[in-house]
């Protein structure tokens, strides 16, 4: 038997350090030898992993029927035999925080795991919000400088691959536990990493995040079909799934996809050549028009995956076109090939990176000119995304915006195989990613996810709670602490309170998940970007979840989050608004000391800017054109950074209605066309 090396800190002054009797049991077990290997961990147990302290600690995986598997941890030894199915697990007693240690499991082969530690373990889950690492696509505020201080060993991130499955999984697709140093921090979630941070400085314990997240991904995906099945309103989705399996669901909406593609193209003429489509004498002026930047997804071609080409004209002065230009087009998913009048300026093969390419001399022509862009999409979301200030032409001194309107065509739809995508059928994510997790002893979540149900908004509501219960039922650790974030500022559609506004219907609805016991909710809509559904601020959404944790979970005191509303009274032509979480008191924000974002409507449902003013804790708001008010709102809108109320503990107002009038979303619901 090789030597094995035993070494460890105890975190814990109360908690025995007795080397030499741990020893002396692990050798006791260890000395026979081993036969044929059979023991098989999962992913997520391995080297550098971080246990959760103060709670009984799973060790599970799989060996041949009936063997005999023992496990040794610190000062525990436990030994079961493996069941008829090959599965098997032990149940540690809790821990105080520590280490590092080894993990010992011996059957007829042996596994070490090496350099774990005992701490605080929370799942960070969600779509790209939670996604964004530090670096790479992210590029977060300071990010290098942020990278350049991530030295700390006792933070310890796991990201799960990107999976989805059909059916439920026992183990993720691949990943490893990184200890957090300036080789490795930029791939970190960076809403986990800055919320670890927090609470590593504060708490003085290892932290390990379990980072499950995918861009652009709705709840239905993260819900389990149990889940489902126990919400009388959404039981129909679990019905539905045993009604219409999922290669019917595909088949059906593949059919729809190449209808509407067949329908475009036959349209427009009878023998397409694509090869013709790069070129500056092709006539396109029959072709649909698409919004750009923007995922085909979110204009018509929900579930499609395949080629599309883009087509815009653009006019260069003739004292400009031998001059030094480049073109950006944000980013564009999967691929691409960049043609400017018939000629290849630029190629990528990867989704997430801004493209930026040179245009050489002698393309550019004076008067009309061509870009064609040949995208190939092949996974979930297609086309050219981001923000419309990153998509432009730059002919020397002269920037030409392109966002706007363009000429597209379908090449190729792709076939059913390659098409299924996460939002294409409930589960599927939380079959690949949730399930496999579900053994680990964790503290609790945090989860930043719903740009991609603003649509559903009155249904999200039902929907994330739903979710909540369903992952603690799932996880069997009782109510544990679920903190979440709520949608952030973005002019996606500069909508109000009387065009009506998905963005502040979704929030409404994540805040009313508070009436659950063990949440959190974390606002941010003062450290949003209205240009950037991505925001670069996430130092401080980690430090506010943090906040959060640091209150309800590990028991410190201070406010920890902003003002709520509670309740309102009409006094006259005013609203007098009750709030709770004032901390020490109410603040404006700004230099000009007025409070802004608040509107008062009356019968007619008509809402007007409002004066409001502070009064102690409460608000005081009147409109002189409603003498009989009935509604106040704060921040309902989409772009929601106008808002100023802040208590004086620095925490933002989280938006508000005081009516229940119908909204834009009532009537939407999830459905699997």
């Amino acid at each position: 038997m090789s030597k094995n090396h035993f070494h460890f800190v105890c975190f814990d002054k109360s908690s025995s350090c007795d080397l030499k009797k741990y020893i002396i049991l692990i050798l006791l077990i260890f000395t026979f030898s081993t036969i044929g290997a059979q023991i098989k961990l999962p992913k997520l147990l391995g080297d550098n992993m971080v246990l959760q302290r103060h709670k009984p600690i799973r060790i599970w995986g799989w060996a041949s029927v009936n063997e005999k598997v023992t496990v040794a941890f610190n000062h525990q030894i436990k030994s079961t035999n493996a069941d008829a199915s090959g599965k098997w697990q032990v149940m540690l007693k809790p821990e105080n925080a520590g280490g590092p240690f080894q993990v010992l499991v011996k059957g007829k082969n042996e596994i070490i795991i090496k350099n774990v530690l005992v701490g605080e373990v929370w799942v960070c889950s969600g779509q790209s919000n939670m996604e964004m690492p530090i670096a790479d696509w992210g590029k977060i505020d300071n990010y290098e400088k942020e990278i350049a201080e991530a030295e700390y060993p006792l933070i310890r991130h796991f990201k799960v691959p990107k999976s989805l499955s059909t059916s439920l999984k026992d183990d993720v697709s691949g990943g490893e536990w990184q200890t957090c140093s300036p080789s490795t921090a930029g791939e970190f979630s960076a809403t986990a990493y800055f919320f670890a941070r927090e609470l590593y400085k504060r708490l003085k314990v290892p932290i390990g995040l379990i980072n499950t997240s995918w861009g652009g991904t709705i709840i239905e995906t993260w819900i389990s079909e149990e889940g489902f099945s126990k919400k009388e309103d959404l039981k129909y989705i679990a019905n539905n799934m045993k009604l219409n399996q999922i290669d019917s669901v595909l088949k059906h909406g593949r059919d729809v996809v190449l209808k509407y593609a067949d329908d475009i193209v036959n349209r427009i003429e009878s023998n397409p050549n694509p090869k013709d489509w790069k070129n500056i004498d092709y006539n396109d002026a029959k072709w649909p028009v698409m919004t750009l930047p923007g995922l085909w997804e979110n204009q018509g071609l929900k579930a499609l995956d395949g080629i599309l080409w883009f087509r815009y004209t653009f006019h260069v002065d003739e004292t400009d076109f031998n001059k030094p230009a480049s073109i950006e087009l944000a980013k564009i998913g999967d691929w691409d090939e960049t043609y400017i009048n018939g000629k290849l300026i630029g190629a990528t093969k990867q989704w997430d990176i801004p493209r930026k390419y040179d245009i050489p001399s002698g393309v550019l022509k004076p008067g009309k000119n061509v870009i064609a862009v040949k995208v190939e999409d092949n996974y979930s979301g297609g086309g050219i995304y981001g923000d419309p200030e990153n998509m432009h032409l730059k002919v020397g001194e002269n920037i030409q915006s392109l966002a706007g309107e363009w000429n597209f065509m379908i090449e190729r739809v792709a076939s059913l195989a390659s098409s299924l995508g996460p939002n294409d059928y409930p589960t599927l994510l939380y079959n690949a990613m949730i399930k496999p997790l579900l053994p680990y002893t964790v503290q609790g979540a945090i989860w930043y996810q719903g740009e991609s149900n603003a649509s559903r908004a009155h249904q999200y509501e039902s929907a994330f709670q739903t979710m909540i219960k369903d992952w603690r039922h799932q996880w069997k650790l009782g109510d544990f602490p679920f903190l979440f974030v709520q949608l952030s500022t973005y002019g996606s559609a500069n909508n109000n309170s009387n065009n009506g506004s998905t963005w502040a219907e979704l929030r409404e609805a994540q805040s009313k998940a508070l009436a659950l016991p063990n949440t959190g909710m974390t606002v941010t809509t003062d450290i949003g970007d209205p240009a950037d559904i991505h925001p670069k601020n996430k130092q401080d959404v980690g430090k506010r979840l943090a906040a959060i944790a640091l209150h309800d979970t590990y028991k410190k005191k201070g406010e920890y989050t902003g003002p709520l509303y509670q309740s309102m009274k009409v006094a006259g032509d005013s609203v007098v608004i009750s709030f709770t979480h004032t901390g020490t008191g109410l603040k404006v924000n700004g230099k000009d000391g007025l409070l802004k974002g608040f509107e008062i409507a009356g019968a007619d449902k008509k809402f007007h800017a409002a004066k409001a003013r502070i009064l102690g804790n409460k608000i005081i708001v009147r409109n002189q054109n409603v003498i009989m008010p009935l509604a106040v709102r704060y921040n309902w809108v989409d772009d929601a950074s106008m808002g100023n109320l802040f208590n004086r503990e620095q925490f933002p107002s989280a938006s508000f209605r005081t009516d229940k009038w119908s909204g834009l979303t009532d009537m939407n619901i999830y459905n699997f066309e």
